[in-house]
């Protein structure tokens, strides 16, 4: 199914759809006349004798340089090729394609100068599935995601690699097995291809959507946690969180006592339980991941706007006849809101390994078995699997820390301060894996802890979530190779299994909102 995005209101339901099942998008029909005229206008300043940044000049530090009317166009080709200088791992497909997207609803504003046959050329490659190999490293989120932004532009004019039908292959014979052509670029086409924040919003809305579903699902793990303690549901009371009033603090401990309710195992110790609170890590999960949620909540918004924005240089204002250079390209909401994230994530992470941690001392576990193992000495049961759990925390604090704080000048001191915003959001994929693992971490080590519980049965809901880890995560009697373990309930964490064989009230897949 192919998408029809209005620009300036695609919304972040649409976007993940995108995303997620890889569909093709096209840009409403009645955004083609604004296209249309803004390419006009450039066209028209290309045969005059002003000059006029991107259109007949050299770029960044070269603006002064004026290029004569019949190199208009090798300029702009020699702009894709001198720009491709990305290194690294590439981006995965997904990604790549919601970059383009990204780059078709900046495009389809009517802002940017380029001709319909370019728009089209892009729509078409999402459609046949001709996806250029994007380097993920080179950015540094300033005059747009140049490097990047430049090796999607070069498989449009037919230069670089790019993916087609799984095999990996020099651009012009994707286009040719796709039966699509490339494109010679008009004036300022190259600049407005390269010149954009496409690379670091499509990342940073994907970390989104990760943290989101860790998020949701660390709700379902923090409920198993907190039945295999035995621990206590009052500080769960709606009347606690609507006193403080943070939506996502309030919609946690909603969620959460939906999961416990009808619980045998809560029901048992209501009366007669000599504890009067539990630890921080279970007590506090609704103002903690809450607070996170919030964060999310936020920073979506900002990327929902960036995603919609148009963001190259020069800007052309077809109402007033002008093109002007202005500063959009330069990623600082991006490069916050990926920090943001970062923040949350990071989190989400420190106070579920705590829940780890307290279950399987025994000092702190509330009478279960020292590390959940039932012959404990002889078998070390979940003893490294927290240890792991330690290790991956620690690692998201370091990558937690802000990048947008580390502006470096490049382009000969023209682009003196640049936001950072690629590697902001790129290192929410690592984070967000890492997440996954410590998520999984405890959904083993909860079901593990109920089971210790019997007779007495936890509730309907999390029986659900316990039968989906047991299709393929046994319980724990002896020790086992357990790598294969913790990688089958990472995966349960990342593919929203847990999430999906519950009914969490208020989350929406793909939203950040309840």
């Amino acid at each position: 199914m192919t998408i029809t995005l209005i620009p300036g209101t695609a919304t972040l339901a649409q976007l993940h759809d995108i995303w997620r099942n890889e569909r093709a998008a096209v840009l409403d029909p009645a955004a083609h006349d604004g296209i249309t005229a803004a390419a006009a206008l450039v066209a028209q300043a290309a045969a005059g004798e002003d000059a006029i940044y991107g259109v007949n000049t050299g770029f960044g530090k070269l603006a002064s340089v004026k290029i004569a009317a019949q190199d208009t166009a090798t300029l702009q080709r020699n702009l894709i090729l001198s720009h491709c200088c990305g290194v690294g791992d590439p981006l995965d497909v997904a990604t790549t394609r919601l970059m383009m997207v990204l780059k078709l609803l900046s495009l389809g504003r009517g802002a940017s100068g380029v001709a319909m046959t370019t728009v089209n050329l892009i729509q078409k490659m999402l459609e046949k599935g001709v996806t250029p190999v994007i380097p993920s490293q080179g950015s540094v989120g300033a005059s747009g995601d140049l490097a990047p932004l430049a090796h999607m532009a070069a498989t449009m004019i037919g230069e670089g690699e790019a993916m087609f039908a799984g095999a990996r292959m020099r651009s012009d014979a994707a286009m040719a097995k796709a039966g699509l052509h490339p494109i010679a670029l008009g004036p300022k086409e190259g600049l407005a291809l390269i010149n954009g924040t496409q690379f670091s919003t499509a990342c940073a809305l994907v970390g989104l959507w990760g943290a989101w579903s860790n998020a949701a699902a660390s709700v379902v793990t923090c409920a198993l946690s907190t039945d295999a303690i035995m621990g206590s549901t009052a500080p769960l009371q709606d009347a606690i969180h609507t006193l403080r009033g943070h939506a996502g603090q309030i919609a946690v401990a909603r969620a959460q006592r939906a999961l416990m309710d009808g619980s045998e195992i809560r029901e048992s110790h209501r009366e007669g339980d000599t504890r009067v609170q539990d630890p921080y890590c279970i007590r506090c999960q609704p103002q903690v991941t809450g607070a996170a949620m919030d964060l999310l909540h936020f920073a979506g918004r900002t990327l929902e706007v960036e995603a919609n924005a148009v963001t190259d240089n020069p800007l052309v204002l077809v109402e007033d006849g002008l093109i002007v250079s202005g500063g959009n390209f330069h990623a600082e909401p991006v490069g916050f809101a990926a920090d943001q994230i970062a923040i949350a994530v990071s989190e989400i992470g420190a106070i579920a390994q705590r829940r780890v941690a307290l279950m399987v001392d025994p000092t702190l576990s509330f009478d279960l078995p020292p590390f959940l193992t039932p012959d404990p000495g002889l078998n070390s049961g979940l003893m490294i699997a927290e240890v792991t759990t330690a290790a991956l925390m620690s690692e998201n604090k370091h990558l937690a820390n802000p990048c947008t704080t580390d502006s470096t000048p490049t382009s000969a001191n023209q682009e003196d301060h640049v936001s950072m915003a690629a590697h902001a959001a790129r290192r929410l994929a690592r984070m967000n894996a890492n997440l996954n693992v410590i998520l999984g971490v405890e959904a083993i080590c909860g079901a593990q802890g109920i089971g210790f519980r019997a007779p007495l049965q936890t509730s309907a809901n999390l029986k659900s979530v316990i039968d989906v880890i047991r299709t393929e995560v046994p319980a724990l009697a002896e020790d086992r190779y357990m790598a294969p373990t913790l990688e089958s309930a990472a995966e349960m964490i990342a593919d929203q299994r847990l999430i999906d064989a519950v009914a969490l009230p208020g989350f929406v897949k793909g939203q950040t909102a309840w």
